[in-house]
C-alpha cells in the first residue's frame, strides 16, 4: 500500500471521479458523450472511442490532484496508455490522482430485493495485475432495490467477503452496496443498510482499511458514525441518477461524504466540443462537485 496515497485519500480534500463504465454501460456513456452506434461496429472499436473520451478528461489541467483525490478505471482503462504511459501511472506520476480499479462482473438477477454481484472470476490474477500497474484500491457495485433484510444482510456479507480478499492482496476495497434512488422504501433499505454495515465494519481487525460508496441518504450524515471509524479511509457518495445539480446540492448538505461520480461528473462534455469549450466544461463540473465535497453547507 502506497503510504503517500493513503494520506491524501483520508485528507480527503477533493472527490473520486468514477471512469469506470464498462461493456454494458459503455455505449450509453458514449450516447451522452455525443458517439453515436454507427460510429463503431466492434466492441474493440467501442473500447477504442471510450479510452479516447477518457484520456481527454485525465489530461485535460483541469484534471489534477489538487481537487480530484483519485479515479476508478475500468479494466482495459488499466491495461491502456495515456501519453504512451500506463494509465495508472501517468494518473499518479503526472496528476497526482490515486489509481483504483473496478473488479467486478456486473450484477445477478434480483433475489430478496437486491442484486449480489456476479461471481468475480479469475480475481486474483486481476489483483496481481493490479498491483503490477500499481494500483492502489478497488471497485465492486451491488445494488438494493428495497427494504429487505434478508437481501441486505447478504449484500454485506458479499461485499465483505471480497473485501477481505482483495485486503490479503494488498489492496484497499471500495465496497459499494448501492440503494436505489427509486427503491420503495428508501429510507428503510438505508437504515437496514448502515446497520448491517456498521457490524461488519465492526468485526474488522483494527489494522484493516476499507472505502464505502454509497447513496447519498435521505437522512443527511447517516453514515457519519462509519466516516469516523478509523477503518474507514473515506464514504464516498455515488450520483446514482441524480443529475449534477441535484447530486452536488444533496451531497453538500451531508458533511460524511465526498463524491465519487462518473455519470453526473461527465455531464455537459461533448466529443464535438473545441479544446477550450471541453475545458472550460470539465473545470466547471470538477469545481462544482469539488465544493459539494468540501465546502458542506448543512441544511
Amino acid at each position: 500500500m502506497n503510504t503517500t496515497q493513503l494520506a491524501k485519500i483520508r485528507a480527503g480534500r477533493g472527490f473520486f471521479a468514477a471512469l469506470d463504465q464498462s461493456g454494458g454501460s459503455t455505449p450509453k456513456a458514449l450516447a451522452e458523450y455525443g458517439v453515436a452506434e454507427d460510429r463503431y461496429s466492434t466492441d474493440e472499436e467501442m473500447f477504442d472511442l471510450v479510452h479516447a473520451m477518457r484520456a481527454r478528461v485525465v489530461t485535460d489541467p483541469s484534471f489534477d490532484g489538487s481537487r480530484v483525490l483519485a479515479a476508478i478505471l475500468f479494466e482495459q482503462t488499466m491495461d491502456r496508455d495515456v501519453h504512451g504511459v500506463p494509465t495508472g501511472q501517468f494518473l499518479w506520476e503526472d496528476r497526482q490522482v490515486v489509481p483504483i480499479l473496478k473488479v467486478d462482473k456486473g450484477l445477478a438477477e434480483e433475489k430478496h430485493g437486491v442484486q449480489l454481484m456476479k461471481p468475480i472470476d479469475a480475481l486474483d490474477d486481476l489483483l496481481e495485475r493490479a498491483n503490477r500497474h500499481r494500483i492502489f484500491g478497488t471497485k465492486m457495485r451491488s445494488v438494493i432495490k428495497d427494504a429487505d433484510a434478508q437481501g441486505v444482510a447478504a449484500i454485506v456479507d458479499q461485499q465483505f467477503e471480497y473485501g477481505a480478499h482483495i485486503s490479503a492482496a494488498g489492496l484497499v476495497p471500495i465496497l459499494e452496496p448501492e440503494v436505489s434512488i427509486d427503491s420503495p422504501h428508501k429510507v428503510e433499505a438505508e437504515r437496514l443498510l448502515h446497520d448491517a454495515l456498521v457490524t461488519s465494519v465492526g468485526a474488522l481487525s483494527e489494522d484493516a482499511v476499507i472505502m464505502l460508496k454509497l447513496t447519498i441518504p435521505t437522512q443527511p450524515d447517516l453514515y457519519a458514525d462509519l466516516k469516523a471509524d478509523p477503518r474507514v479511509l473515506q464514504v464516498l457518495a455515488l450520483s446514482g441518477g441524480y443529475d449534477r445539480d441535484e447530486a452536488c446540492a444533496k451531497l453538500g448538505k451531508d458533511a460524511s461524504m465526498i463524491a465519487s461520480f462518473s455519470r453526473a461528473l461527465l455531464e455537459g462534455l461533448r466529443d464535438d466540443q473545441s479544446d477550450e469549450q471541453f475545458s472550460a466544461q470539465l473545470a466547471a463540473s470538477i469545481e462544482q462537485i469539488y465544493a459539494a465535497s468540501v465546502d458542506k453547507q448543512p441544511g
